[in-house]
């Protein structure tokens, strides 16, 4: 590293929404050479870097013809083209989360017997192949109905109550989750670096939008008790471990009544509920994947003031060309800081950007936050 010439490393991305946005944005402070894969022609990445291939990352050949002349190839989004990935490394690309850790993460029914395997704590379960199965398990009722691949934001979820609601189950591979009582959602992102540094972010608590079966918002710090922490940030790395991951991992947990931890899901990249670190946090989980994926030392995690994310949604009704209502208003706060995806078109609950708000405590970050909320809209 002490003659370490950025420029030089060429690193392709697969995915060029705002997640690749905000690991564009980290890169250009390191002079890093970016090159985008995207389907979207549109994508928010398109014009922040020198190399935009329109292209789907799920087709083998597009993917590795994308790669092979890169040092390094990551991912902002989990359904590529694995065995174009593994082809990759066989020639010496570097491919950072691993093809085995993203096989494993893109398929909530491998999650659920990778944390089997390992005897790491999560919800009982049932893998079935089309829904017809589903009454062979109507004495485990309720649970939750996952898609094995592609479910995100809400999607690909659905709760059966009983035998009836099985004409509203998914026909395809599915993950039966028996239901738990929860008392609160928490997130927590780990790193890990080639030569094996963990380093995990504090805990984020999140509330759900329960229309849209996304976060709402997350607050940081959570309001867990420190022996809970830890527990959770052992876990984590325990996680990270066991998976040999490179790179980030995103990991959402349950917390029950009676304090037990139970893994939820993972996500192989930087997370939804690791963007109020860019302004709260000495190290951003964006800024802290390239290092991970460099095999540079890990920054420092610690948090600078406490800090609410505010996802921005489409509202309800609204179908079109995006507007923006509030924004004079919004920007008269102070700690508050606005991310537009830069997603031309709005749709009822799409996250079109977020809202990082900072403040001396966590209870008056909450306050500005509901209030901002109310001000600020995504209309068409």
């Amino acid at each position: 590293m002490e003659h370490f010439q950025p420029s030089e490393v060429k690193i392709g991305l697969l995915g060029g929404g705002q997640l690749g946005k905000m690991i564009i944005q980290e890169a250009i402070n390191y002079n890093l050479n970016i090159s985008i894969l995207d389907p979207d022609k549109h994508a928010p990445c398109k014009h922040l870097v020198k190399e935009f291939v329109c292209g789907s990352f799920s087709d083998y050949q597009t993917v590795y013809d994308f790669g092979k002349d890169k040092h390094i190839v990551t991912i902002e989004i989990e359904n590529v083209n694995t065995e174009a990935l593994f082809d990759l490394e066989k020639i010496g690309v570097k491919v950072f989360p691993q093809p085995q850790v993203i096989e494993t993460c893109k398929d909530k029914g491998l999650q659920k017997i990778f944390f089997q395997n390992n005897e790491l704590p999560t919800s009982d379960f049932f893998l079935i192949d089309s829904k017809n199965q589903i009454s062979k398990y109507k004495d485990f009722f309720p649970f939750f109905q996952k898609l094995r691949v592609g479910g995100y934001d809400g999607k690909g979820v659905v709760k059966l109550t009983s035998v009836e609601k099985i004409e509203h189950a998914f026909d395809a591979p599915s993950v039966l989750e028996m239901q738990v009582e929860v008392l609160k959602e928490v997130s927590v992102i780990v790193n890990r670096n080639e030569s094996g540094e963990v380093k995990c972010f504090p805990t984020v608590q999140c509330v759900f939008n329960p229309q849209a079966h996304l976060v709402d918002y997350l607050f940081s710090p959570s309001d867990l008790k420190s022996n809970k922490e830890q527990e959770l940030k052992t876990l984590s790395i325990k996680i990270a471990q066991a998976l040999n991951i490179v790179g980030t991992l995103a990991i959402e947990y349950f917390i029950k009544k009676d304090g037990t931890i139970l893994i939820n899901e993972m996500a192989p990249r930087v997370h939804n509920s690791g963007h109020q670190t860019i302004e709260a946090n000495y190290v951003s989980q964006f800024e802290q994947h390239l290092r991970s994926i460099l095999n540079m030392p890990l920054g420092d995690t610690s948090i600078v003031k406490p800090a609410v994310m505010l996802n921005v949604i489409g509202s309800e009704n609204a179908e079109g060309p995006a507007k923006y209502d509030g924004m004079s208003n919004l920007t008269k706060y102070k700690g508050v800081y606005l991310h537009l995806y830069g997603k031309h078109i709005t749709k009822p609950y799409r996250k079109m950007g977020h809202i990082t708000i900072i403040d001396e405590t966590i209870e008056a970050a909450k306050m500005k936050a509901l209030s901002i909320k109310d001000i600020f809209k995504v209309t068409a």
